[in-house]
């Protein structure tokens, strides 16, 4: 058998289905204040309706006070236009009463009606009269016209600053200032500004309407009222004129008291302007700034108070008031100053225990370690090739020896090497034999010969020439040169993005503007390309002109890139400059140009080359004689070339010798100095 549930349950339901359908509670409310306009209300109801509206108007009040911005309270427009409009509903329903129910007494037109004209008109008509007009002529030509005035010029401004604000939205992003997720957000905050002010505009309009329906009202229940007295019900003028115009003016002042605070409340919105904080935490706190002032304020107060016919007492009062408020204030600036003062000193001391904790990280021994220069590798790929590293993860991997390493580009083991832990490798650079004692090896990155030996055998090696490099360096010299050969692969579509979303927001749009359908490809295409040859790609704004550029003439990544790299060519011929000032280069003599000049065939945007295996053979076997001449010594001279033959030439030096460069003519800066060390064929 099912229980029934209890009251509380019932209640706590009914609560939560009110709570969980405000949408329609609130719809349900606006159409009771226009069946107001048609409806005609019991004194009950309409005193029940007049309370909710005093309500809601200190409400708003109370919320205008405390709101530390105006946005904060950007429903206002919304819920001012409701509370005008009940209002008004209020009106038309008291004035109905007044009307058909005046000539019964003062209580025709419900309670709260007949306490206004009893306590604030005191039953006498002219005294409420006075007060009404009072009431009007403050909020009308005080309060809701400069709240009026200040809400246009509000709105003017901010619609005119707008623009001016994005633009330091913009620059900001593109400074690194604040990230994309920021920007939006102070965006929203501009059009929201906009639109709240823009509304306020229009909102303030509902206030001055207000006003002059009040006044429109209660003429017509004065005159209308004392029409049916007298006509209808055979009063005299005298009691007619009495009757109704204290209940009228009872009316009128239940309405204006609310109009008047919600008409106080819009002109602190909108009188905010820039303020943060509460009302009272804004005033005070500037007030408080200029704590002589309240003591000249004190001083000019007691002299008043000295002059003749004026309440001594009284001003003596109010000036001992503003002096201990001023000597308040002054004691709260100094206890601020010294919790600043506090505060820096924390601040240091904090610094200082840092520095130490640091000290302490330092001499701390960890019980299992592996160092490698990951932070330094980063910088190194950000500075020279304007490349981000990723992150390289380190795990042990029971397949491999004791002493090896592995290293994986994209899950697949791309160089192996081994190290020993407590012995240092022994290189030498020239062909000559290695005469130590120690385990034979070859160096993993270069493929030279080398030789493992203790520390003391190191110091004896590098007396006699040779390069002695300890296990660490051995491992990331690896991981370095494995990373350079994998850039291409490593420069991701979301690495790219990664790129592009860094840039200033004026080349995240160009970049949106290139001519293709994917133009993020596009960009990772090149910039693989030019990784490939170890073209650094740190000035990403250049080259995103660059592609900009040459993607309206083709859309061939090739003959893209020959552009981009074209525009390089300050930056290509600095990475290649020697210490003397020289960009040294390698050339073909004319026969091998012409041959290959020869090779090219152009049709449309693709552009092919037609040489025979033989003499491709023979020209890498040139080729490699000329550059190892030069590798032996550590020395790379770049392989100068025509533009229409570059990209052909450097695939097939790509396999024999990776890390020679391969520039065409125009590649070459008109500020560098060119240095022919060899000739291939010559």
């Amino acid at each position: 058998m099912a229980l029934s549930p209890s009251p509380q349950q019932r209640k706590d339901r009914m609560v939560a289905f009110g709570f969980a359908n405000r949408d329609i509670a609130f719809a349900v409310g606006v159409t009771l204040v226009l069946g107001m306009l048609f409806v005609p209300l019991p004194p009950v109801l309409l005193d029940f309706g007049l309370a909710v509206s005093l309500a809601l108007s200190v409400l708003i009040l109370m919320v205008a006070l405390w709101i530390p911005r105006p946005l904060d309270f950007n429903s206002f427009p919304t819920l001012l236009l409701v509370v005008t409009m009940l209002r008004l509903s209020l009106n038309v329903a008291s004035t109905r009463l007044i009307l058909s129910e005046g000539h019964t007494g003062s209580g025709a037109a419900g309670d709260v009606i007949e306490g206004f004209s009893r306590f604030i008109v005191s039953g006498n008509f002219v005294i409420g009269i006075v007060v009404f007009a009072i009431l009007v002529v403050i909020n009308f030509i005080v309060i809701t016209k400069g709240s009026t005035r200040i809400a246009e010029v509000s709105a003017r401004f901010s619609l005119d600053a707008m623009p001016g604000k994005q633009m330091a939205v913009d620059a900001d992003l593109g400074a690194g200032l604040i990230d994309e997720a920021e920007a939006r957000r102070r965006r929203k905050e501009l059009e929201d500004e906009t639109g709240f002010f823009g509304a306020m505009d229009g909102a303030s309009k509902f206030v001055r309407g207000d006003a002059v329906a009040g006044i429109i009202i209660t003429l017509i229940n004065v005159i209308g009222g004392i029409l049916i007295g007298v006509v209808q019900h055979g009063m005299g003028v005298g009691a007619a004129a009495n009757v109704y115009t204290v209940l009228t003016i009872g009316d009128g002042l239940v309405s204006q008291i609310p109009a008047l605070i919600v008409s106080l409340a819009a002109g602190l919105i909108v009188t905010k302007g820039g303020t943060v904080g509460a009302a009272n935490e804004a005033v005070l706190q500037q007030l408080g700034r200029f704590p002589k002032a309240l003591y000249m304020a004190a001083g000019l107060l007691l002299g008043i108070g000295f002059l003749p016919g004026f309440p001594l007492g009284i001003f003596i009062v109010m000036a001992v008031m503003l002096a201990g408020l001023g000597y308040f204030v002054q004691q709260q600036g100094w206890a601020a100053v010294e919790a600043e003062n506090v505060a820096t000193s924390q601040a240091d001391a904090a610094a200082a225990e840092s520095s130490r904790d640091d000290i302490a990280e330092t001499l701390r021994l960890d019980d299992l370690r592996l160092d490698l220069g990951t932070k330094s590798l980063r910088q190194l790929f950000a500075r020279d090739f304007g490349f981000v590293l990723p992150a390289v993860r380190i795990k042990d991997e029971a397949s491999l020896p004791a002493n090896g390493y592995a290293i994986s580009v994209q899950g697949v083991h791309t160089a192996r090497g081994e190290v020993k832990p407590r012995e240092m490798m022994v290189l030498n650079p020239s062909e000559a034999p290695l005469d130590l004692p120690g385990a034979r090896t070859t160096d993993p990155t270069f493929g030279l010969e080398a030789v493992w030996v203790d520390a003391e055998r190191a110091a004896e090696a590098e007396t006699l020439g040779c390069t002695v490099v300890d296990p660490e360096s051995v491992l990331t010299t690896h991981l370095t040169e494995v990373i350079k050969q994998h850039m291409p692969e490593l420069l991701t579509y979301g690495a790219t993005q990664g790129l592009i979303d860094g840039l200033a927001r004026e080349y995240q749009k160009l970049v949106s503007d290139i001519s293709t359908n994917s133009p993020t490809i596009l960009v990772q295409h090149v910039l693989q390309a030019l990784l490939t040859e170890r073209v650094s790609i740190r000035n990403l704004p250049l080259i995103v002109e660059a592609i900009a550029e040459a993607s309206r003439n083709s859309a061939n990544v090739t003959t893209i890139t020959e552009h981009v790299r074209k525009r390089l060519s300050n930056q290509i011929c600095q990475a290649m400059t020697d210490p003397t000032g020289f960009v040294s280069v390698i050339t073909m003599s004319s026969d091998w140009e012409s041959e290959f000049n020869a090779a090219v065939r152009i049709s449309g945007d693709e552009r092919n080359f037609l040489m025979s295996p033989e003499r491709v053979q023979d020209f890498i076997l040139e080729a490699r004689k000329e550059i190892q001449k030069f590798a032996q010594r550590d020395e790379w001279p770049a392989l100068m070339v025509s533009p229409e033959v570059r990209s052909f030439v450097r695939s097939m030096l790509e396999r024999v010798s990776p890390v020679t460069q391969v520039i065409s003519h125009s590649e070459i800066h008109r500020k560098a100095s060119l240095r022919t060390v060899a000739t291939i064929g010559g």
